[in-house]
Order: C-alpha cells, then structure tokens, then sequence
C-alpha cells in the first residue's frame, strides 16, 4: 500500500526542533518497559460475559507480540500492509497493534458496530491484507459476515478469527492456530524480521477511519510523531505516569481507547485494564479490584458509573480521574460524579485526525468541566475565525482552527480533503468560542447552523437552556426544510426515565428563560435514543435526514 501521507514531511524539521516530535515510536516504548520492569502486570482485560482475565507482564506482552507478528509474516503480511481489527477490547486487539508495529504493518482499527456496508467500503479503500475479527460478538456472528465480503475484496488475503469454534472448520483460521499459539517467534528467520522491517517514527502506523458526524467516513493516517505528540502532553497535564491504572471500557477501535487505552499504558510503563462490554457494575468491580485510578469515555459511562456506585454503596477511592469527551458534561452530573466518585472530573475536547486537543487542568475549578472544552495541550495553537478568515474576539463564535503538532498526516487517497492550508492550519468543521484566559467552548458544528428566514439560530445556547429542563437527558436542536423561512429548528430530546415532555411545555420553559421567541424550536420530536458515534458525539446529520424524510413523505401525502 503506498500512503500518500502528505501533510507530514513538511512539519517534521520544525516539530522536531521544538521537541514535539520525539522520534520514538511504540516498539521503543515496549522495549523500554521490558527492560526497566520486565515482570509489571502491563494488561489484563477481562470479557463480561464470563468474568474471565487474561493477564501479561511486560516480558510477556513483548515475547507475545513478537510471536503474534511472525505470525501475520508468515501470513504474507509486510511492511506498509494494512491489518484490519474488528475486536472488542480483548487482548487481542492490544496485540496485534504491537506485533504490526515489529515488522511494519498499518494497523486499521473497525468498531465491532460495522456491517457489510460500511465494511465493505472501508476494507476495499484501505486494501487490506489481513481482517481480525470475532467468531460471534454480542450475538452477531462477524466470521460469517466476513468470509461472506471476501470474494468482493481482491485485496484480503486472510480472515483471522478470534474465538472460532473447533471442529467447525474455522479453527484453521483461527486467532490461536494462525498467530498466537505456534512458537513462531523461534523461526530462524524470525530476529531477522523483527530487526530489519520495525517502522520509523514518520511511517504510517495508523489507518482509522472517521466515526462520521457528517456522514462520510475518511481515513485519518497518523504517523508514531503525531501520536506520541499528543499522549506524552496529555499525560503530563493529567499527571499520569507509571503508577497509575488505566480502565478502558470505551472501544479501541476508536481513537479514545486505541491512543489512551492501548499505546499511553505502554508508553508510561502503566498498568491498563480492558473492558469488552460496557457494564457499569463491573466496571465498579474492576477499579477496586485492580486499583484503576484513570478513565476516559463519553458522558454516558460517567452517569452509569455514577449510579452504579451510589446505588450499589461500593466507593471507588482509587479513581482520581475521569476524563469525559465526545458530548457537553451537563453541570449537575459533574457535581454529582464529583461527590459520589470522589474524582476529579475533566472535559476535553478532539477529534480522531488530532487526538485530544484541549482539556482543563486537575487544578482547575469544577465549573470549567461544564462550562468549557479546556485549553490547548502544548504543542497546540488555535484560532477562531469568520467566515471570511478573521479573527474572532473573546466570546464571538466562530469556524475553529487548529495547528498543532498530533495533526494527522491526511486522509488516504483523498488529499483534496485535508482541509489543512499551506501554514498548517486545519479546518476542525465545528464552532467554538474562546474565554480570556484561553479556554474554549465547542458550539456546534459549521454544518449545524440553522439559518431561518435569513436570522442564524444559536444552537448551542438553546441546547444548553435545554439541558436545564428537568425532564431532559440528551437534546439536539436540528434544522428542517420549511419552504418559506428555508429552515425551521426542530429539538430532538431523549427524556429522562420516567418524564415526558410536551411542545407546550419545551417553549413555555425557553420564554421563561427570556429567550427570543424566533430561537425557539418550533417542533418537538421525543425519541428513545440520539444517534451518536461510538464516542458519543449525536449524529445531527442522521436527525436532519429524519426530519427531511418526514417533510418529504407530508408533502407526498
């Protein structure tokens, strides 16, 4: 496969000279863990259905990872292959990353959430070599939908499954039979390999594809330089280090558990722990089982733990951190979380081309969390700007920009969508707004914007009234066609356990809060769930298409 990486050879001299760029990658990580604490417990992950862990030492992990990528050399795996992983947060998944980064090969990340289609698309445009994915997962059954794709896929020479059931005919191409269990490490050939085809710190290690906010999936290259740029600062401003545990529940295949789940243990000589299945009972029991002191996942996993150990009465001491990115921290569950948990709660905000971008600092007070997205890591400039590139004041919304030292290296094969100009500077797609001391506030998305009858709408402030209203747990306001005004604004709201809402009573309580009667949706749609990417960012661009199928079908009747 050849990566046509653009955006990274242009930044590298001045990174480098800044100190961003650290020119180590994964493998020396690893080595370094084996050397300095070779008997540490670097991973357990633990499957929810069973109970069962499966535990590595450091020693144990790299001993594995080289067995693991002789493996996939003797599968006709080589270097600047791509591996696709379609796991869960299995051990699995943590070693196969690490044994393509031993002899070269691109690691490509897919949620278990993906079928044929999306599958289908994303396996084609990268060429895969290699699909890793379960034998059945949460009743589904994966092998059978791959082995299905494969004959469309010129490219995929070998579907590996985890999990296949003997005596069936799939142990042959099982994880254990292929890769995990022969002593391939002992091939004569094998110190050769894993010597002569380790990757350098600018080569493509990473191919994952856009969750989709906006509906088309893109794949983000990012090179060891811009990962490692971004973990090593955000581990420092929270602290973190070689004592610390770090609990992933939030799935590896998106960059949240692949980058702070997966590769920040290694790269600290920490210990990780992994979730398959969200369950916030056993979550709970693993961070006081193991001693989790860190978490990162979306806002939902906070209120479930939240309520997990206030309803069940077992603390979690050892939790000193939990960071919540991926959608808004409404204030009350920040101080509910803070009492309950006894952790510090921060905010972040970043998107699979960078990684986190800004986040608060431990120190901060608790009204940043909910108030703000954070401030920028080192490494990191922003800017926030109109619509005709001008700088924005403090407190003006505007189209934010962003430099920094973990930007992707492009989009494959799709350059012309890079959205970066020629000083670096790359178009997030949302809004935000800055305070004076530097932190920001994400408003929306530019495609959110509800113009109506030439007057723009602020979206986010009437969610953010929204969110107030005791009968509201999640809200998206959202833009229907109306063949007048253009558009109409529509509030899309999933309703607490137990409470209903009526139009009625949604626009009675926005004119209470003195809002300006043109910014009140002007329709009411009550759902059981927001569509969301699995880092919990509501996919607007799914309600829109709703409500225009609903107009559309009006006006055919």
């Amino acid at each position: 496969m050849e990566f046509d990486a653009v955006l990274l050879p242009g930044r590298r001299a001045r990174l480098r000279e800044a100190g961003h760029w650290r020119d180590l990658t994964i493998n020396d990580a690893l080595d370094a863990c084996v050397r300095l604490a070779p008997d540490k417990t670097a991973l357990t992950a633990v499957t929810a259905a069973d109970g069962r862990e499966q535990r590595y030492t450091y020693r144990e992990l790299a001993r594995q990872a080289d067995r693991i990528a002789i493996g996939l050399y003797r599968l006709g795996v080589r270097r600047n292959d791509v591996v696709a992983c379609q796991l869960p947060n299995v051990w699995q998944f943590t070693l196969t990353y690490l044994a393509c980064a031993r002899i070269g090969a691109v690691m490509n990340p897919l949620m278990h959430i993906f079928r044929e289609r999306e599958l289908r698309f994303m396996l084609s445009h990268a060429q895969a070599k290699v699909a890793i994915v379960p034998a059945v997962f949460r009743g589904f059954d994966h092998a059978a939908m791959l082995q299905a794709l494969q004959p469309e896929l010129p490219a995929l020479e070998q579907v590996v499954v985890v999990g296949a059931r003997q005596g069936e005919g799939a142990a042959a191409n099982s994880f254990e039979a292929l890769l995990s269990e022969p002593a391939w490490e002992d091939d004569p050939q094998a110190e050769r390999i894993l010597r002569e085809f380790r990757p350098g710190p600018d080569d493509v290690t990473q191919l994952i594809y856009t969750s989709g906010t906006t509906g088309e999936p893109k794949g983000v290259m990012h090179s060891s330089n811009t990962l490692f740029a971004n973990i090593m600062p955000y581990a420092e401003r929270l602290r973190l280090g070689s004592d610390d545990v770090i609990l992933m529940a939030s799935p590896m295949a998106h960059q949240t558990g692949f980058m702070y789940g997966l590769m920040m243990p290694v790269i600290l000589g920490a210990s990780a722990v992994l979730q398959d299945t969200w369950e916030p009972s056993l979550a709970v029991s693993l961070i006081r089982r193991h001693g989790v002191t860190f978490t990162m996942a979306s806002t939902p996993f906070l209120t479930d733990l939240t309520r997990a150990v206030e309803q069940g009465g077992t603390p979690v001491p050892t939790l000193r951190t939990f960071l919540c990115a991926g959608a808004p921290i409404p204030g009350p569950l920040v101080e509910q979380a803070r009492k309950v948990l006894g952790s510090k709660i921060i905010s972040a905000w970043g998107m699979t081309e960078n990684g986190a971008v800004t986040l608060i600092d431990p120190d901060d007070d608790d009204v940043r969390a909910f108030t703000t997205d954070g401030k920028p890591l080192p490494g990191v400039e922003l800017r926030i700007v109109d619509g005709e590139g001008r700088e924005q004041p403090v407190g003006e919304n505007g189209r934010l920009l962003v430099r920094g030292c973990s930007n992707f290296g492009g989009y494959l094969k799709r350059a012309h969508l890079n959205g970066t100009d020629a000083d670096d500077w790359f178009d997030t797609g949302d809004l935000a707004r800055r305070d004076e001391a530097g932190y920001i506030r994400i408003s929306g998305r530019s495609k959110d914007v509800i113009i109506r009858g030439g007057e723009n709408i602020p979206v986010f402030e009437v969610e953010t009234l929204l969110y107030r209203h005791p009968a509201i747990a999640q809200v998206a306001v959202v833009a229907y066609p109306d063949a007048r005004l253009g558009e109409r604004a529509c509030a899309v709201v999933v309703t607490k356990p137990g409470a209903s809402l009526s139009f009625e009573e949604m626009a009675a309580f926005l004119k209470e809060q003195k809002v300006a009667l043109q910014y009140v949706p002007e329709k009411l749609l009550v759902l059981d769930s927001l569509p969301a990417t699995p880092s919990g960012k509501i996919q607007k661009f799914r309600l829109r298409e709703m409500l225009e199928q609903a107009a559309a079908g009006s006006r055919a009747a």
